[in-house]
């Protein structure tokens, strides 16, 4: 490798250290800074065989901080995972593992943390249902949920 080649895969080895990334995300940021396509698939491999990248973890990373931290849903999750170009197969993988307790206890919140100005109790369980659907939850769990209130 060349003396700048080595700077690059030093650069894209601190990127991946920072936090867990996925290949896209890794491909992006070396693109941006300007390096050619064929040296991004050497970097790429490179990082892959340093385990500084490993899209299994990182899926399971990204859907337990989703799911703890922003309130999302699987579905929300899910086309967040695929809109960074990973295989619908490590996606799922990564889904499964996360904790149906946890899940259902997170929508619970969800669910009663939101505020809605309204008398008629069919808006207002509509209106709740919209807004946890929103945020990616599966709408026949939400209605269960909604439903078990009652």
């Amino acid at each position: 490798m060349t003396p700048e080649q080595t700077i690059m895969l030093e650069k894209a080895r601190q990127y991946c250290d920072y936090e867990e990334r996925c290949i896209q995300d890794v491909k992006n940021k070396l693109s941006q800074w300007s390096v050619q396509s064929e040296l991004i698939d050497k970097i790429v491999i490179q990082l892959e065989n340093e385990n500084y990248l490993d899209e299994d973890r990182f899926v399971r990373a990204f859907a337990l901080g989703k799911l703890r931290i922003n309130k999302w849903g699987r579905n929300k999750i899910l086309y967040a995972l695929r809109s960074k170009n990973i295989p619908d197969l490590i996606i799922q993988i990564g889904l499964e593992e996360l904790d149906s307790e946890e899940y259902i206890q997170i929508l619970k919140k969800v669910l009663s943390s939101k505020k809605i100005n309204e008398s008629d109790p069919y808006k207002y369980n509509a209106k709740l249902a919209q807004y946890a659907i929103q945020k990616g939850f599966q709408p026949s769990l939400v209605w269960q949920i909604i439903n078990e209130k009652i």
